[in-house]
């Protein structure tokens, strides 16, 4: 299996990745490449292009979160697990927290555990290979909204708006 920046692609994950059709990105192996289009690299990363546009704005972050919560708090009931205060820099974790926390599910693991590595799989996926935080070692908690949805994933444009 391949590793996603330390983070083992188990075969449990495989079904939430192709909802979320990001499967074709999640089988890249470790070394990137340039296209000059933005259309040829969705096309190159089997992204889908048509749907719902997938905004980088965090102006209405707080809208997204279920239920009026605490943005932690919903971290937490997702990915069933928080970072400590040392790992956190505003509203991005540090990389080496997923890889240390999410880097292998356990065998044996109930549905919904394999769903929570999902989501951290997913959002380190997003994270450092379509959306990279420029610093490169930290993921940003916008993509919450997202993975709380595995279902509905598919439905976004991930690649260039067009």
């Amino acid at each position: 299996m391949r590793q996603q920046q330390g983070m083992r692609l188990d075969e449990r994950y495989v079904p939430y990745l192709q909802m979320a059709g990001l499967y074709h990105l999640s089988r890249l192996n470790d070394r990137w490449f340039r296209l000059d289009e933005p259309l040829d690299v969705a096309y190159q990363l089997g992204l889908p292009v048509d749907g719902r546009y997938v905004s980088g704005c965090l102006t209405d972050f707080h809208v997204y979160i279920e239920g009026g919560r605490p943005v932690w708090q919903w971290f937490h009931e997702l990915l069933g697990d928080l970072p400590p205060a040392n790992q956190i820099q505003k509203f991005a974790v540090n990389c080496t927290w997923f890889q240390e926390t999410f880097g292998e599910c356990p065998e044996g693991a109930d549905e919904e555990t394999v769903r929570r590595f999902a989501r951290a799989y997913i959002m380190m996926l997003l994270g450092t290979q379509l959306f990279a935080d420029k610093s490169g070692n930290r993921i940003h908690i916008r993509w919450l909204p997202f993975v709380a949805r595995l279902e509905e994933m598919g439905g976004y444009s991930w690649g260039p708006r067009h």
